[in-house]
């Protein structure tokens, strides 16, 4: 087993300290759900650092204004935006399409949580829609856009995914109660899982990817919940200290170390919070990473089934 990595930086460093010194010009980057929470921040630091970045973003209206004022902001004329919806697979396969030339760093920010039950029109549960398959087919058409000089992908996971693995025999609550947060969690674990199953198969093409937990940041992505809500899943999960709030700012910061930190040159399948890898989760631990979310062959059958439901191969 490959030593734990741990960097410099912690739960109060901000995306914009992490690329400090570090220079990404000549690097094109994409954001999804970059008009938004922690991904606004994302944007800025890797613009800050000299990458041109395209914010992929459902309102697109938004994301020209997010992207007018960070190129104000950092100086760097080159933030673009393009449509992006990702419960939409004729949308998602479209942007992916429409990409000229290398990629050098995806980062698969956007999401939603803890939503009432509700369907896409081909029947699947949003939660898992949006953050797994929408993702899972945005990556594997990008796919020669990666692979052309070497890339990182990014999944922004959460300590959610402590809730539930990825229960393959019902994985859009058809035959089981709907549990906002189990759905919620299953998705999150099959962003960790991605990374896993990535590793193994792209290890040769130069294309790692990994996940994060970016810590608990009250943005639109909570929209559906309450403060109280957050503190009581703490709580189940075995935690009694109170609820501990990051900024945006500090909310991108794991993100961007898994972008650019030479520290995770050459690795996959891994998982970080708060800036460091994350430890196995424990009994009575609030954190952590789950046996379940780093199994190999969770993953490789979360890749079969992707694959299969979605009709999409790299």
């Amino acid at each position: 087993m490959s030593e734990r990595i741990t960097t410099p930086f912690g739960f109060e460093t901000t995306a914009l300290e992490v690329v400090e010194g570090i220079d990404l010009s000549g690097r094109r980057a994409v954001v999804t759900g970059g008009a938004s929470g922690i991904g606004v921040e994302t944007v800025r630091a890797l613009a800050a650092a000299g990458a041109e970045v395209t914010i992929a973003a459902r309102d697109v209206e938004a994301g020209e204004r997010v992207a007018a004022t960070l190129a104000e902001a950092t100086g760097n004329k080159a933030i673009f935006v393009a449509p992006l919806e990702l419960t939409s697979q004729d949308s998602v396969k479209q942007f992916a399409r429409s990409w000229d030339g290398p990629l050098h760093l995806l980062i698969n920010n956007a999401g939603v949580m803890a939503t009432p039950l509700t369907r896409t029109p081909e029947g699947w549960e949003l939660q898992f829609a949006t953050n797994h398959f929408g993702h899972f087919t945005l990556t594997l058409g990008l796919f020669d856009a990666l692979r052309a000089e070497g890339a990182r992908v990014v999944n922004v996971s959460s300590a959610g995914h402590l809730t539930s693995p990825v229960v393959f025999d019902d994985l859009h609550f058809e035959r089981r109660e709907y549990d906002r947060w189990q759905a919620y969690g299953q998705s999150k674990t099959a962003n960790v899982l991605f990374g896993v199953e990535a590793g193994r198969r792209w290890a040769s093409e130069g294309i790692t990817m990994n996940a994060l937990m970016p810590g608990v940041i009250l943005t639109a992505l909570a929209r559906h919940i309450t403060p109280e809500d957050l503190q009581e899943r703490i709580r189940l999960r075995g935690g009694d200290e109170p609820l501990k709030l990051k900024t945006q700012e500090q909310g991108a910061a794991t993100t961007l170390v898994l972008a650019v930190s030479p520290l995770v040159e050459g690795r996959s399948g891994l998982y970080f919070e708060d800036c460091n890898e994350a430890l196995p989760h424990t009994a009575g631990m609030t954190n952590g990473l789950a046996a379940y979310a780093a199994d190999p062959e969770a993953a490789a059958q979360l890749w079969k089934v992707s694959e299969e439901t979605l009709k999409v191969q790299a």
